[in-house]
């Protein structure tokens, strides 16, 4: 059966959604919304750098997209600059009875115990008025994280520490919002990002931590946070700007789940604007990975390296993003309608994707 699909953004992770939903047989695009006026009636191949039209124009028309009744939207506006304006858009797209796959929210991939009651509810409500399910996932938080590390329990005798970590060169990532505003590169270490707001990092990868602990059962008797930046030594640039000489250029932090005053669950980033930067940090297998340490009888490190074509790690972890999505989008439709985890699908393969 084919699923009619909207593609709810084309920045960088929605441009990889299109070419991904266009790769699965069983998925037909039938909108994409844009919220740039300069790229309305645009089609979809062209936004998304085909080099061949789809046939699908793009639009800024909300209640166009909604009316079209889709069996799914897959959702990758930016969501950390503007929460409560995506959680509004949600919500609506439930009301309106259609499934939405989605890159954040992140703390939605698992917020039980993360976020208040408050903010979850009316997403539920409007998945039980609407018979239609929400499934928040990608790479990090998200399958890197989730079903990545849980298989690899499932081979342990002992557990001591389950440890995830995204260790990262981002000086390719072309998101200024992201790098620059959200995260603080490039600005005073005396200024505190978004990012490092007191309990940002335990909405965000609180799920994390939250969800393994839930699948392997364990109780948590709390969440910490230990956070750690390096300034760049001389004046450099990246991708999205410039990096001035004392301005924050390397990032690490860990989001630890405790039991008996050691961290059983762990997520731990290491984020760096160049390779040479904080040399005692945990260093990437590759250019960039994402590692799985299970400490316990026996010990298990599993390093997951990733590249685009273009030969850019970013691009792949882009990639897998919005892949993670598009490949779930019949499972999603398939689920019980509410708010789903990784926890509620079955396994979600690349089935049909061999050439």
């Amino acid at each position: 059966m084919t699923l009619r699909v909207v593609e709810w953004s084309t920045g960088n992770a929605g441009r990889a959604a299109i070419a991904g939903i266009d790769a699965r047989p069983e998925l037909e695009l039938v909108g994409v919304y844009v919220s740039n006026p300069d790229k309305v009636g645009k089609d979809a191949g062209e936004l998304a750098g085909l080099g061949r039209t789809l046939g699908v124009t793009a639009t800024d028309d909300v209640e166009a997209l909604l009316a079209l009744k889709p069996d799914c939207i897959v959702h990758t506006a930016m969501a950390d600059n503007r929460l409560t304006e995506a959680l509004d858009d949600l919500r609506r797209m439930l009301e309106a009875g259609i499934n939405v796959v989605s890159s954040g929210p992140v703390f939605l991939q698992y917020p039980y115990g993360v976020v208040p009651d408050e903010m979850i509810k009316p997403l539920e409500q409007a998945a039980e008025q609407g018979g239609a399910s929400l499934w928040v996932n990608g790479i990090d938080p998200g399958w890197a994280n989730d079903w990545l590390p849980l298989v690899v329990t499932s081979a342990s005798e002992r557990i001591d520490e389950v440890r995830c970590f995204e260790i990262c060169d981002y000086s390719t990532y072309n998101q200024r919002d992201v790098v620059m505003d959200i995260m603080g590169f490039g600005k005073p270490l005396d200024e505190t990002p978004m990012l490092l707001l007191p309990g940002v990092l335990t909405m965000a990868w609180g799920s994390v931590v939250r969800q393994l602990a839930a699948a392997l059962d364990v109780s948590l008797d709390e969440i910490t946070e230990t956070v750690q930046r390096v300034p760049a030594p001389e004046t450099f640039d990246i991708a999205c700007g410039r990096i001035e000489q004392g301005t924050a250029a390397a990032l690490r932090f860990e989001v630890l789940g405790m039991r008996g005053g050691h961290p059983v669950v762990a997520l731990e980033h290491v984020t760096r604007l160049r390779p040479d930067l904080a040399p005692d940090w945990p260093q990437p297998a590759g250019q960039s990975c994402y590692r799985v340490k299970v400490t316990g009888e026996p010990t298990y490190t599993v390093d997951l390296q990733f590249m685009g074509e273009d030969g850019d790690h970013n691009t792949g972890g882009l990639k897998g993003t919005s892949m993670r999505l598009v490949n779930a989008v019949e499972a999603v439709v398939a689920a019980r309608p509410g708010l789903l985890t990784a926890l509620d699908l079955p396994l979600v393969t690349g089935r049909g994707l061999v050439r």
